[in-house]
């Protein structure tokens, strides 16, 4: 990587201290001295660890891996930012392979996909299991394919993900990047890094299922601005099928046995009617979103053939203004 490269390595750390060390010096045998370590309250000396190792290092004033996030980026000073775990799971030697979409690709946001090379041990089965399906998911949702949207290992320019609306706390951070950057059409790159596992006597802060569960309601939540006609249109056709349901029961009891259910009828008009609201709402919601980013297109072209135009009349005018060359100068004396 370029050794004129303003980057700055970003490292939440939560109780890391069998690790931190190590990873500090990984990145600055690879170059990369400006580290900054966002502690979320750690008992076991991280931090001090942390600025021994030469380190900045500064304590949030909440809980959770994105709200350290959100106070980094508005510390940060530096044009790049690399994003890693602490628990030495990812290595410092795919730093050169992260950044590089950034330097010299003209991206603004790189996902590393851990599935690539993922060491034994890694990750159990169940976290595996779980990370295929949420990808899936978020491809299915938000339209576009990142392989691995739950990774740590990012990098970004800082002022890209400024623009990015992040209000996560925990472990859903990543999941909300993501999300924001399908939906705000953040140029995106997706690199194989390698994922190992964590080195004896560090501890995860990871809880499978609560987390999992977490990151599906916030794939879900976002999806209400990014795809309005999922978000609806999944209710309401869960909610007509319950209807119709229930209203096939009760014709079916009617003419076999003659028994009427009047309050499971009415139950079943009322869900069939709000499912058919929904998925009419869902649609009117999609058609004023893809308006909406039609103007957001026109608005963007707009401003860059303005900005265009006025350079070239600065060309023009700098041409204008520029001093006669001697040959012009002479041809005016004769």
């Amino acid at each position: 990587m370029p050794p004129s490269a303003d980057i700055c390595v970003l490292l939440p750390t939560l109780n890391e201290s069998a690790t931190i060390v190590d990873v500090i010096r990984s990145y600055q045998e690879a170059g990369l001295d400006n580290i900054l370590v966002v502690d979320g309250g750690s008992t076991d000396g991280t931090r001090e660890l942390a600025r021994e190792a030469g380190a900045t290092v500064f304590t949030q004033s909440g809980d959770g891996k994105g709200q350290a996030i959100r106070e980094a980026v508005d510390r940060i000073d530096a044009e790049y930012v690399l994003m890693a775990d602490a628990d030495m799971t990812y290595r410092a030697t795919d730093a050169e392979r992260m950044l590089e979409p950034l330097l010299v690709g003209g991206f603004e946001h790189v996902i590393g996909n851990r599935f690539a090379d993922m060491k034994p041990g890694a990750m159990t089965r169940l976290n595996r299991i779980g990370n295929r399906l949420i990808n899936r998911a978020f491809a299915f949702i938000h339209g576009e394919h990142y392989h691995d949207i739950l990774s740590g290992y990012r990098a970004f320019r800082t002022d890209s993900v400024r623009q990015l609306t992040l209000s996560a706390d925990g472990f859903g951070i990543e999941t909300e990047m993501a999300v924001e950057c399908a939906k705000k059409g953040i140029k995106t790159d997706v690199v194989p890094i390698t994922y190992r596992p964590r080195p004896d006597g560090s501890t995860t802060n990871l809880h499978p299922l609560k987390d999992g569960g977490i990151i599906f309601l916030e794939l879900y939540r976002k999806a209400k601005t990014s795809n309005p006609l999922f978000y609806f249109g999944s209710v309401g056709l869960a909610s007509t099928l319950t209807g119709a349901v229930l209203a096939a029961f009760v014709v079916y009891r009617w003419f076999v046995d003659s028994v009427g259910h009047e309050i499971i009828a009415v139950g079943a008009t009322a869900s069939i009617l709000f499912g058919v609201q929904l998925l009419m709402f869902g649609v009117l919601a999609d058609l004023i979103l893809s308006l909406h980013r039609e103007q957001i297109d026109r608005i963007d072209r707009l401003e860059t053939d303005r900005e265009t135009d006025t350079d070239r009349a600065a060309d023009t005018a700098d041409d204008e203004n520029a001093e006669p060359t001697a040959a012009e100068a002479t041809t005016n004396v004769d």
